[in-house]
Order: structure tokens, then sequence, then C-alpha cells
């Protein structure tokens, strides 16, 4: 029996309408994005809601006859009357959409998308992983006729707005910009509702399950599932099983606050690993920036990294994978706020996945002890008006911040706001913007 789908508000259904109404046919919708974040649910419900007809051609199960007919798109008139009576969907002109969904499984579509947006008869969405995408489109002519938008897991608000709740968010954001604190009681309940966050995530599948089920059990199987999916997929990128190895450590790398360097022959092979894993979007990547400034891409360590979930649900799942969901103590310790300090690090994957989710890319840096062998890490590094914002994220003990102070010292003049990301109250001291968690997605 096929699931009931629920429908979430996401935030690209505002890009596509802006699409709909500025490009007016002139270009194609791509949605580029890891495995089951929405990307097909999104396009549909799209299409239904704004257009009079649609056809939906999942080229993941298309029939062979849908995908020989875009192997000569010479007569536009015979393609589109065999999809309208392959699919029995009536196309009516500038008032339907077709979705290539699974656009990678069938090149030759994506490379005919010139010639029907030139056609402009319809409007066309497209939707694919990055790297399949990439992958697969290697011998084809790619069409600049594409409004490329990324797309992530469900980000706070989103998640918020699953819950059925509108009201938080603005008012948070209305805080955050005037910088008023909440009061113990109210930041408390904040925290309790992020942890929720934190340990669902943002993958739809897992929060229908918790919507549903009201059960973190059940949430957990389907994450399970999911990081099955994707371990799968890194097969596909890497038949060694490095990629899926790197996948699975990366709990235990971040555990042991580690900045993984590689350096002689295997530096090139893994550092192509690592690309690929960055454009399937399923993890996301922060370099190191090796002189931070405003044009922090410029001074990009391509060999020096730090590698995180694209998903924080699915991070906490993957920590404790190989066993019961019963001695996952994530689960537990988040839930009553007991979080020790040896398990801060999924505060810093979910700080990873919020700044990325606003479109920022990542970058860290350090700074050497005088002696060498050990040394300062500031976290992320924001780009602001040309200088750039450290931030030090602590999940407790924040009274001490030596890295963003050593940072500080070094690049005074480049720096515009100093952040420490912790789990306490919003309040500002000392020149240091202290930001509570949850309002990441405001910087």
């Amino acid at each position: 029996m096929a699931e009931d789908i629920i429908y979430f508000k996401r935030k690209i259904y505002d890009k596509m309408l802006q699409w709909k109404k500025e490009r007016n046919g002139d270009t194609a919708f791509l949605i580029q994005g890891a495995r089951r974040i929405g990307k097909s649910t999104i396009a549909e419900e799209f299409a239904r809601n704004e257009y009079q007809s649609y056809i939906l051609i999942d080229f993941s199960i298309a029939p062979a006859e849908v995908h020989d007919l875009f192997k000569d798109i010479s007569d536009l008139n015979y393609i589109f009357l065999r999809l309208q009576l392959i699919y029995r969907v009536q196309l009516i002109e500038r008032q339907s959409v077709i979705i290539f969904d699974e656009v990678q499984k069938e090149p030759l579509a994506r490379q005919a998308i010139k010639h029907l947006v030139k056609d402009h008869r319809y409007d066309y969405i497209e939707t694919g992983s990055l790297i399949s995408v990439r992958k697969t489109t290697s011998h084809i002519l790619i069409p600049s006729e594409e409004t490329k938008v990324d797309m992530f897991p469900m980000d706070y608000e989103e998640f918020k707005w699953a819950l059925g709740d509108t009201a938080t968010i603005p008012l948070l954001r209305n805080a955050f910009e005037k910088r008023i604190s909440l009061g113990d009681s109210i930041h408390r309940r904040m925290m309790r509702d992020f942890r929720l966050y934190m340990l669902v995530g943002g993958m739809p599948q897992a929060v229908s399950a918790y919507i549903k089920t009201n059960n973190l059990s059940a949430v957990d199987l389907v994450k399970r599932d999911i990081i099955s999916l994707y371990e799968e997929d890194f097969m596909k990128i890497d038949e060694s099983g490095k990629a899926a190895a790197m996948f699975d450590a990366i709990p235990a790398q971040l555990s042991k606050n580690l900045s993984r360097f590689h350096s002689g022959e295997k530096t090139d092979k893994t550092a192509e690993i690592v690309k690929a894993m960055e454009e399937s979007m399923t993890t996301n990547i922060a370099y190191h920036a090796n002189d931070p400034n405003a044009g922090l891409a410029l001074t990009k360590d391509n060999e020096k990294y730090k590698m995180y979930t694209a998903d924080t649900g699915l991070f906490i799942t993957l920590a404790f994978k190989d066993k019961d969901f019963t001695e996952n103590i994530i689960y537990e310790k988040l839930l009553n706020d007991k979080l020790s300090t040896n398990l801060g690090y999924v505060y810093e994957n979910v700080i990873a996945q919020m700044l990325r989710s606003t479109g920022k890319q990542l970058f860290y840096h350090t700074i050497p002890f005088a002696e060498g062998k050990k040394y300062y890490e500031i976290d992320f590094l924001i780009p602001e008006q040309h200088k750039v914002s450290p931030i030090e994220v602590k999940s407790s003990g924040y009274k001490a911040h030596a890295s963003l102070d050593a940072f500080c010292e070094k690049y005074s003049e480049r720096i515009l706001h100093k952040y420490l990301i912790y789990t306490k109250d919003l309040k500002r001291e000392n020149g240091i913007d202290y930001i509570p968690v949850y309002m990441t997605l405001f910087l």
C-alpha cells in the first residue's frame, strides 16, 4: 500500500514562483540536491498548484518508449503527442509544465532542454542530484537555459512549519535583530524545541514519521534506510568503498576534533572523492582558509577540510549505526539536556548545516600554538561587508574562548563581528555576540 504523503511547506517554492513569473518559460528550473530531501515532491506540488496540467516523467522508472523519444528531437510535435498519449494528460500551451524527474537517468532529455525551452510551448522543471547530473553529462551539451537552485534538508524554520508553528521563528528573528535576551524560561523552551529538530533532522520522511508516530524509534528506522541508500550511492562514486567509509566515519572524526589532512600519492584521489561527496550534497565540507579575509575561497586549502553530514538527524543515527536504537545515548541525553562535552560535536554539525542551508560556503581556520604542536581553531568563518566574522562553537564552558581571542588578536583589522554560538541565552559582552544555537539561521 502506498504511503500517505505529507506535503510540507518549503522555501524553495517561493523561488519557483519567482522563476515562473520572471523567466516566463525562457529557462528550465533545475532543482539540485541529495536524495530523499523532497525534490520530486515539491516539483509535483508546484506543478499541481501553479499550472492547469502537468506531466511528470520519472526517468528512473519511465518505459523505454519514453527514453527513446529523446534520441531524435527534430519533431517536437510528435514528442509532445506521444507524451500526452503515454501519460494520458492534455498539455495546454503556456499553461502546462513537464517535469523531468531524476533527469540524470536520461542525459539526452537534459540536452533537449535547449530546444524545448526555445519552442516555448510549455515550462520545464528538472530534478536530480548534482553528482549524478555531472557524471552523466560528460558526453552531452549542457543547456545554458537552466535556472539552477540547490535544495537542502528542511531547515529549522521549515521544521517548525511542519509542526504547525509559524510564529516562533519570526519572533526569534526580531529578538536577534534587536539583541533582546529571551529570559531563562523561554530560552530553555526554545532549546528543548531545537534539540528535537537535531534529533529528528530535516529529511521529509523522518519528519513525517515523527508527526505520524511521535516515536523517535520509528524516526530512527527511516533515517537508517536513508543512510543505507547514501552508502549505496557512494559505492557508485568510488568502488573501493573509501567514500562510504569516510561518510560513516564523520561522527568519529569530529569527536576527535580532527581536521583531515592528506599528502603524498593519495592526495589527488582523496580530494576527488571529497569533491564528489560534496557535490552529492549528502555532506557539508568546511575547507581551511589559509589567509582568512573577505575572499575566503581565494585561499581555500583543498587538502585541509572537515566533513559534516548534510542533515544532523542522520548524523545522530550514523554515530550509533552499528547499535540498536535503544543504545543511542545521544537521543536520551539531548532530549534531557544532558549532552556531555565530548558530544558537543553534534552542535558543530547542526551549525554547519544551518549555515550551509542559508547559502553560505563553509570555511574554518587554525592558528598554531607557539610550540607548534597544538593549535587554536575557529570553527567557521563568514564573509561580511569586505571583512570576515569568526564563529566559535561552544556546547559548554563558554566563558573561555581562547581560539576566538587568538584569531581576533592576529587578524584584528579584518574582523567585522565576533560570534560565539552556544546553548545559553542571547547576549553581547566585551564586543562578542553570544548567539543561542537556534538563532544561527539569522547570521
